[in-house]
């Protein structure tokens, strides 16, 4: 059995999502973010799906190029991102769910972990992307917070997975006009969330 190079694979993927996808025209700074989200899922639906503030892009490459934190609301959605990627950007990817004390502050206040971590986050002092996955509870507590002059994100990547309050927290960051990528609907999850960052990070970065 001839076994190919995991970058092959990849190539050959894009390449039938590339046709399948036929002669549909794709606004070129969208284009690499979603053909990576339907290589990870195999989910062509995300062409429809994902939607993109004005200028999102822009503003995320650029604040990658310049450095910053990635806040996850999941350890898969960190684990996923590509680590020589977020190296190249001087950028650190960090989640607060696992630690004891927010579990604790959660269960006291009677509130989920994710509200806690981003509450967490927003008191980090350096320029953040935000990228749930998981937890609606995690934009609705950002919107929040935006709201309260406590944050001000560079980017949100909203594409939490589920039925409860999933599309009300998707829509209440597109209405909080700060710069997102948002899944639409009750589709997401943290390979999505990662898949984008990723995709952000490849076009700040391109990989040799």
């Amino acid at each position: 059995m001839n076994y190919q190079k995991p970058m092959d694979i990849e190539k050959k993927s894009f390449e039938i999502i590339t046709k399948e996808l036929g002669d549909v025209e794709l606004n070129p700074m969208e284009e690499p973010i979603i053909k990576r989200v339907i290589h990870t899922t195999a989910d062509f639906d995300y062409l429809d799906n994902l939607y993109f503030s004005p200028g999102a892009v822009e503003q995320a490459l650029e604040t990658l190029k310049e450095g910053c934190v990635i806040v996850t609301d999941t350890q898969m959605a960190r684990s996923g991102i590509n680590k020589a990627a977020l190296q190249k950007s001087e950028s650190e990817a960090i989640c607060f769910m696992s630690d004891e004390d927010v579990a604790e502050e959660a269960k006291a206040r009677g509130i989920t972990r994710a509200a806690v971590s981003m509450e967490r986050a927003a008191s980090i002092g350096k320029p953040l992307i935000f990228a749930a996955g998981n937890a609606p509870t995690a934009l609705l507590t950002l919107c929040r917070l935006i709201e309260e002059g406590k944050v001000s994100p560079k980017l949100i990547i909203g594409v939490p997975v589920g039925f409860v309050n999933v599309v009300e927290s998707k829509e209440a960051v597109i209405r909080s006009d700060v710069p997102c990528i948002v899944a639409r609907g009750r589709k997401g999850g943290s390979n999505v969330a990662a898949a984008i960052v990723n995709a952000l990070l490849y076009m700040a970065f391109p990989r040799e």
